[in-house]
């Protein structure tokens, strides 16, 4: 039998929101909520353990900056962490983190630990509105302010070039071809989004925690009217992640051993098996498939190897969801049925997106629901523009060697063809999006294609060449002449002859 002192569970959870979409509450900070988040999971299980704690992980907080969270966490808390750390950005975190508090605890060098994340983006943006500075109301100033974000983090200087610098711009270039392989009309694509995040808004609707916890059908979703716009093709606004939030989360890890010393129940016990992360280069045109996560490819087919378990096996799957084309490569990568619901925590959209810390509210969700009922769990996390995938498993029993996880990301190389700059001719769509006005046009394109020759071109488009690429799935594969310049591309329709037209 595994050393229980060796074995990591999972034994308090607690997640909370501060107001709701459309009845914000007072404006509070980030620690502010994080540290009612920590209590409530120190409640939740049942010991106290405050000065017991060795270990803190802080996911990192975008809508204020804080030099040292841990620390400051632990002041309030009356704990003395030998460890402490605080991450970079990127949503993956959370699941990789939980996974290195496993390995530690497995390797004996950790015995209670902490992970906490938490965002007040909707306080903090309603404060600058009315024209007060958070500083005037409190927030902590060690510094203070929004948390910087350099050029680095918005893409690569290729990316930079062709214009595809934001989530909202680049997730829809890995839908569109996602569809495309798969042979999804847009409508199709569209579809399935809307079905999906309709499932997902019901649990979001039954979550104390969720931000917007209003139930929405398929239609409410497809349907391009009012409030529900078109941001980028094919996503209305109802399937975007809601970052304008203020929610916390806090998970409390230590070993079988420590759990039945503080006297937490077994049927209290969530085991952290353990998992598997990857990275893809951050440069989105250094890849070479966009219809396809090669990191989660990676993750998943590690974890399920160490745990010696299929996706069938899983009771629970819950899938970071910024965008549609997240769960569905989950889905498809796993290979189930496409009915799936990957979630129970309730979605960015409808639950809310808080930035970097969302799969830490998934944790929550998940240990809450396999107390209830199930056996095994595989919680996903991702970062960066699909650059960043882990998973980590959770049961309600623990794995017979204990943890068998690796938290350590495996790097994988670029492959992409090589990029053709400046370039006029014809090239094959790979995929490509429109980003849409509020008056409802394209008002910018973006394109990846192919030139005759294999090489790469990518960039972004006027309101003309937005009309064309305004086509989602239906598009790719299509031929078109481009002509580069600088990165912003003239694209214009190549008019086939039809037979009788050729022979005339």
């Amino acid at each position: 039998m595994t050393d229980p002192t060796r074995v990591p569970v999972v034994i308090g959870v607690g997640d909370l929101r501060s107001g709701r979409a459309g009845a914000p509450a007072d404006p509070r900070e980030p620690l502010d909520l994080i540290h009612e988040a920590t209590l409530a999971a120190i409640a939740d299980s049942g010991a106290d353990l405050a000065t017991r704690i060795d270990t803190i992980h802080a996911i990192r907080t975008a809508s204020w900056n804080y030099d040292d969270l841990p620390g400051l966490l632990a002041e309030r808390l009356g704990a003395t962490p030998e460890h402490t750390s605080t991450t970079p950005i990127g949503g993956h975190w959370p699941a990789a983190l939980l996974d290195r508090i496993g390995h530690d605890i497995a390797a004996g060098t950790s015995t209670v630990a902490l992970l906490v994340g938490g965002e007040a983006q909707a306080s903090a943006t309603n404060s600058y509105k009315a024209g007060t500075d958070p500083v005037t109301l409190g927030w902590t100033t060690a510094p203070g302010g929004p948390a910087p974000i350099s050029n680095e983090d918005l893409g690569s200087p290729a990316m930079q070039r062709a214009g595809m610098i934001v989530p909202t711009r680049v997730y829809p270039l890995f839908e569109n071809r996602l569809s495309h392989d798969l042979g999804h009309s847009r409508e199709k694509s569209l579809d399935w989004s809307a079905t999906l995040y309709a499932a997902f808004s019901e649990f979001a609707a039954e979550n104390p925690a969720s931000w917007n916890p209003e139930r929405r059908t398929a239609d409410d979703i497809r349907t391009i009217a009012g409030k529900n716009r078109l941001v980028t093709d094919p996503y209305p606004l109802l399937v975007n992640a809601m970052p304008f939030v203020d929610q916390a989360a806090a998970v409390v890890v230590t070993s079988l051993a420590v759990a039945r010393e503080l006297g937490v129940p077994d049927d209290h016990l969530l085991y952290v098996w353990g998992g598997a992360g990857a990275t893809e280069p951050s440069d989105v045109l250094a890849r070479g498939d966009f219809g396809r996560s090669a990191a989660l490819d990676d993750a998943l087919r590690r974890t399920l190897s160490a745990t010696d378990l299929r996706p069938g096996d899983f009771d629970i799957i819950d899938a970071y969801s910024c965008f549609p084309v997240v769960p569905k490569l989950l889905i498809e990568q796993l290979g189930l049925p496409r009915d799936t619901v990957p979630s129970v925590t309730g979605g960015h959209s409808f639950f809310g997106g808080p930035l970097n810390s969302y799969t830490l509210h998934s944790v929550v969700s998940v240990a809450k629901r396999l107390r209830q009922d199930g056996e095994l769990a595989l919680v996903h996390g991702n970062g960066g523009y699909l650059t960043y995938q882990h998973v980590v498993v959770l049961g309600c029993a623990p794995h017979t060697d204990g943890y068998v996880g690796d938290p350590d990301h495996v790097l994988l190389e670029p492959s992409a063809p090589e990029a053709a700059t400046d370039y006029s001719g014809e090239v094959q769509i790979v995929t490509a999006t429109a980003e849409f006005g509020r008056d409802g046009n394209p008002s910018i394109g973006f394109l990846i294609g192919l030139t005759p020759d294999g090489r790469r071109v990518s960039g972004q488009t006027d309101a003309a060449g937005a009309a064309v690429l305004a086509a989602g799935a239906d598009i790719v594969g299509e031929t078109v002449h481009v002509t580069d310049n600088g990165g912003n591309l003239t694209v214009t329709r190549i008019e086939h002859l039809s037979p009788e037209e050729s022979q005339s």
